[in-house]
């Protein structure tokens, strides 16, 4: 697998990139959905609601969480996971600039 150059970007780029990166994904949506419309953290049902393994779902819940979007609080042997607030509000304040930067230059 090649790597990406990452050199010379600054930071707010490098970490909308990553949000984006993380939102890529169809079972990604569908774990934030799950948080979102259970409004609490979810522990062994993440995996219950979604047709993927445990593995392919602790990936992809890894990849959110190493993005900011969501945490994770372990309770006994398990990890209790829901939406990260200040994650959120700085991915949506991040894709917000975004589009609003690219509708200016666009005349729409």
């Amino acid at each position: 697998m090649s790597e990406t150059k990452i050199e010379g970007f600054d930071s707010t780029t490098l970490e909308l990139a990553s949000m984006m990166k993380a939102l890529g994904h169809p079972a990604r949506i569908a774990i934030l959905q799950l948080l979102l419309e259970r409004q609490a953290c979810i522990c062994g049902s993440i995996v219950d609601a979604l047709p993927l393994s445990q593995a392919t779902v602790s990936q992809h819940l890894a990849a959110l969480k190493l993005a900011g979007l969501i945490k994770g609080t372990i309770d006994g042997p398990r990890v209790c996971y829901c939406i990260d607030e200040e994650g959120w509000a700085k991915a949506q304040a991040f894709v917000s600039a975004f589009f609003q930067r690219v509708q200016c230059c666009t005349g729409s």
